[in-house]
């Protein structure tokens, strides 16, 4: 009989298997705190590089503040000062009380007509003489614009991007005054005027007006008050506005327009922008910061009356 072959199974030894997985493990965690210090070196920030890359940004910062103090700070021109000089002499040799005015309130009415000396000097004298009659106490103080204040109707907080003073003014709250007539709305507009010119300094003498037009009606059409306070603006504070962004027109507005526009100047025509429903908080964020935009315009500022401001 043939014998069959016996099958010897060789069976593994618990002990260096365990010792053999053991070793493996300990190579591979090995291996992976290798590459886990490597990734961490290698992700750990350079302190020479840290300080470049903040030396940086503080540059960077710094040449935007001078662009915007550039831009804000609007100095007196060599130009300017000589054109000024000669103003003056002609000025205060017909007022004296003119010697009190400084070279940029003078330079903003060389300004307002196109550097020319003696329709500038004509302007101011007018002005002058205006603001003495019509403001005696040199204020315009609250108890004298009641109906007007009760409106509720302009509001001061914050500034642009150029440092310059926001007012935020609802048409749609203005009404006639028929208690105290055109004279108490100009009054008011003066007292408006002033608070904001209050807020800006030499080289940085503009601000800017948010006309909100919503619920505007018929009603609002007040064509008498509105030419008034166009008279006083273009007139008795020239280049103060810097810029009139008017939101939530409606399409009633364009016959007010229409009487207004032959009154306005040139000057100020170039300052006065319709701004889209639809693109109304973009637009306004590219003149005014978030922090500085009020809350009813996608912003963070609360609204302050302008009395209280």
């Amino acid at each position: 009989m043939e014998g069959k072959a016996e099958v010897v199974t060789m069976k593994p030894n618990t002990d260096e298997l365990l010792s053999k997985q053991i070793m493996k493990q300990d190579a591979a965690a090995t291996e992976k705190e290798e590459i886990q210090m490597r990734c961490d070196d290698a992700m750990k920030p350079n302190v020479d590089e840290l300080l470049s890359i903040q030396r940086m940004k503080q540059e960077a910062v710094a040449t935007e503040k001078e662009g915007i103090q550039m831009q804000c700070d609007d100095t007196i021109t060599d130009q300017e000062m000589n054109k000024i000089e000669l103003m003056r002499a002609l000025v205060e040799k017909q007022d004296p009380s003119s010697k009190e005015i400084d070279d940029y309130a003078l330079r903003r009415f060389l300004r307002a007509r196109d550097l020319d000396i003696e329709k500038s000097a004509a302007m101011f004298l007018k002005s002058l003489k205006w603001r003495q009659s019509f403001v005696p106490k040199g204020s315009i103080l609250v108890s004298e614009i009641p109906n007007e204040i009760a409106q509720n109707k302009m509001f001061m907080q914050g500034v642009d991007k150029q440092g310059c003073p926001i007012a935020v003014v609802f048409g749609g709250r203005h009404i006639q005054n028929k208690l105290g007539g055109v004279e108490e709305f100009k009054r008011f507009i003066v007292f408006a005027l002033d608070k904001l010119c209050a807020r800006t300094s030499p080289g940085r003498e503009k601000f800017t007006i948010i006309g909100d037009l919503q619920n505007f009606g018929y009603c609002n059409s007040d064509v008498r008050a509105y030419l008034a306070a166009l008279s006083i603006v273009q007139d008795c504070y020239p280049e103060r506005l810097g810029k009139v962004l008017l939101v939530h027109v409606p399409y009633i507005f364009c016959t007010l327009w229409k009487i207004l526009y032959p009154f306005i100047d040139n000057h100020t025509k170039k300052k006065i922008m319709f701004v889209e429903n639809k693109r109304l908080t973009a637009t306004l964020l590219q003149d005014i910061d978030e922090s500085q935009l009020p809350e009813t315009y996608g912003g963070k500022m609360q609204l302050v009356p302008i009395q209280d401001a």
